[in-house]
């Protein structure tokens, strides 16, 4: 018998009970929330930023990078020895337990690390947002809101930001923010530039938040309209807001707060984009009229990035080609489909009170 065999498989069974308390663990979003969210991460998340705070370029990547070359090439050892022959029926299972630890691992670490936050309780939730469902008409002055917020910001000009700058500008953001709810607590920034934004482009990404190094990558290449939303977007992500949607209300909230006027217009375009989608799939006609109530500054900002997203990335220029394009018809999208996006659910109800006045 295999002496290794036996430490193999106790250190599978013991990763395996683990990872299944660490899955029964997510099932209780008091505790997540409070255990967790509120109290372990707080302090993972702030030692990663504090540590990846020092390097100028993104960690993760790194990180990632020397994960994927590592598995490859255990798979590549792995295939090597079953081509030569010299893996017996007996070994495969000693094998293979090493192997299956391995992601086991790798589950933990980004529950650990970061993924248990899809099981905290809803963000919309802490911040007393209400879920009530909103009527055609009630969406459509929704639209006319955001379009008469869009029209009154119109002439703020247009910034080219570094990074630096937008982690500073969005940590003041998010420190006025705090003052209000302590969810917006942010303590040791760490926002960096993607490394290969081209690549990020082509693939469709905006941005993304690296569970291994705790850092908000923010992708530079992107029109200037979307750089401050997304970089508040991403640091959402860094506090813990797992979901895209909740994010976006995040992000939405800091940004659209901030003193600074090119931060709110991106915060209000960006998720004016949404609601023009939503009043698209539900009606046309009013589609068609509020287009044309729109600056001449957003239209510009708007095929802007319909040109954008067509030269890098096709099936984003699809969406923006649905959501934007005034002269294309939906046949397949009848007037009243129920197509809820949660973050217009939540503009919605953020701003009910200014729609009946």
């Amino acid at each position: 018998m295999n002496t290794t065999y036996p430490p193999k498989l106790k250190q599978f069974i013991l990763l395996f009970i683990f990872s299944a308390v660490v899955y029964t663990f997510g099932f209780k979003e008091q505790w997540v929330e409070h255990l967790y969210a509120r109290g372990t991460y707080q302090v993972i998340s702030v030692v990663q930023r504090y540590i990846s705070s020092f390097l100028p370029f993104a960690l993760g990547d790194f990180l990632y990078l020397f994960l994927i070359l590592y598995v490859i090439r255990c798979l590549y050892l792995f295939y090597k020895k079953l081509i030569q022959k010299r893996v017996k029926r007996s070994d495969l299972l000693n094998i293979t337990l090493p192997v299956l630890s391995f992601f086991l691992i790798l589950y933990l670490a980004f529950k650990i690390l970061w993924g248990l936050n899809y099981s905290r309780l809803p963000i919309a939730k802490q911040l007393a947002i209400s879920d009530e469902k909103y009527t055609t008409p009630q969406l459509v002055s929704l639209g006319e809101y955001f379009i008469e917020r869009l029209n009154s910001l119109q002439h703020v000009k247009k910034q080219s930001y570094t990074i630096p700058q937008l982690q500073e500008k969005a940590k003041l953001a998010y420190d006025g923010m705090r003052q209000k709810n302590a969810l917006f607590t942010y303590r040791s920034p760490a926002v960096k530039p993607v490394l290969n934004s081209w690549v990020i482009t082509k693939i469709g990404i905006e941005g993304y938040y690296s569970p291994l190094s705790g850092e908000a990558n923010v992708n530079m290449r992107l029109p200037l309209t979307s750089l401050p939303f997304v970089t508040c977007h991403e640091i959402a992500h860094q506090l813990g807001v797992a979901r895209e949607d909740e994010a976006n209300l995040i992000g939405y909230l800091v940004a659209s707060n901030s003193s600074d006027p090119y931060f709110q217009y991106s915060a209000v375009y960006e998720v004016f984009k949404n609601i023009l989608f939503e009043i698209r799939m539900k009606s046309t006609d009013d589609y068609e009229r509020l287009y044309k109530t729109l600056n001449a500054v957003t239209i510009r900002d708007l095929k802007a990035d319909r040109d954008f997203w067509q030269k890098y990335n096709s099936d984003m220029f699809a969406y923006m080609d649905v959501a934007f394009d005034r002269f294309l018809k939906l046949n397949s999208q009848p007037k009243g489909t129920d197509s809820y996006q949660d973050i217009v659910l939540w503009l919605y109800n953020i701003h009910k009170k200014e729609l009946n006045k």
